[in-house]
């Protein structure tokens, strides 16, 4: 279907207004606000104890929650993809579930089962606490970023197939030094693109966090938190508006680090037939013993 010059540039048109309004006058304003009196009083107001502290939690919170996703996503994307089992459609639906269910709700279902009174309640008679506590903040946000990691990694494990697993295992290859050699570096890019967004959506988050946080300075609260808390109840609005702009700025060097990824990961993904040969020489670099002529290294081939 061929298109106007005149429709092309209207098209263009309403795309350029409508991220105008919605995104770039937003945030252009949120940063003017920051800076209206001058960058020594914003520093001021993003290195006050609270800001600091709320920067810690938040980063902490990143630490843990994307080892964890990192290690049950590709585990969970294998078994999908790799794997044959019964229920495997109602585990394809729980993994989506996050993003069809309000944050909200997640915190409130982590509530019932781990505050007081709740199925799991009990666990603070033994003195550890989840709600209220750094526990039920990584529970809150593992469970809103769990879909990340396992749905940028298992469509990488579908177009790469079973063929250089099945070759690495006819060679002798081990499971573990096939996913190392083999497996890995093949999703790595998929894996990496999981990575950064979790750990925007770790930064970002907030409705499921408010609902398992106390709130209170310097013991569980983060950035998000802390730009709440100065807007609505401390009526600090130009130090809410810094706290928002320190947290756009570091969701900011996470976009950019996403696009280099996605721009590099396009750039030197090799084809498939080159990655089968790369993933042969490899397989049969691991299952010729030492000392072999480079004759039988080929007739192993």
């Amino acid at each position: 279907m061929r298109v106007s010059p005149f429709a092309r540039l209207g098209l263009r048109t309403v795309a350029l207004l409508y991220l105008l309004v919605l995104l770039v006058v937003p945030v252009a304003l949120i940063f003017w606000r920051s800076f209206e009196h001058g960058i020594v009083q914003f520093w001021d107001w993003i290195t006050t104890p609270a800001a600091i502290s709320a920067l810690q939690l938040s980063l902490l919170i990143v630490v843990i929650v994307v080892p964890l996703n990192v290690v049950f996503g590709v585990a969970t994307a294998v078994a999908l993809v790799r794997g044959r089992f019964p229920g495997r459609g109602i585990v394809q639906a729980i993994i989506d579930l996050p993003f069809a269910v309000s944050p909200v709700v997640v915190g409130v279902s982590l509530v019932l089962l781990w505050g007081y009174g709740g199925w799991f309640g009990g666990i603070e008679s033994l003195g550890f606490r989840v709600i209220f506590g750094l526990p039920g903040m990584v529970l809150a946000t593992i469970f809103v970023t769990l879909p990340f990691v396992v749905r940028e990694v298992e469509p990488v494990l579908r177009e790469i197939g079973t063929e250089q697993e099945e070759a690495a295992a006819t060679l002798g290859a081990t499971g573990w030094v096939t996913f190392r050699r083999i497996t890995l570096p093949a999703i790595r890019w998929g894996l990496t693109y999981g990575i950064v967004l979790t750990v925007a959506r770790s930064l970002g988050e907030y409705g499921a966090v408010i609902i398992v946080s106390s709130g209170y300075p310097g013991i569980s609260q983060t950035l998000t938190l802390l730009v709440s808390s100065r807007y609505t109840d401390d009526y600090n609005e130009y130090g809410a508006y810094a706290a928002a702009t320190l947290l756009m700025l570091i969701a900011l060097l996470v976009l950019v680090a996403m696009t280099l990824v996605e721009r590099r990961g396009s750039t030197r993904r090799p084809s498939r037939t080159a990655r089968r040969d790369e993933t042969t020489d490899d397989a049969t670099e691991l299952s010729t013993p030492p000392g072999s002529a480079p004759g039988e290294k080929e007739y192993a081939r």
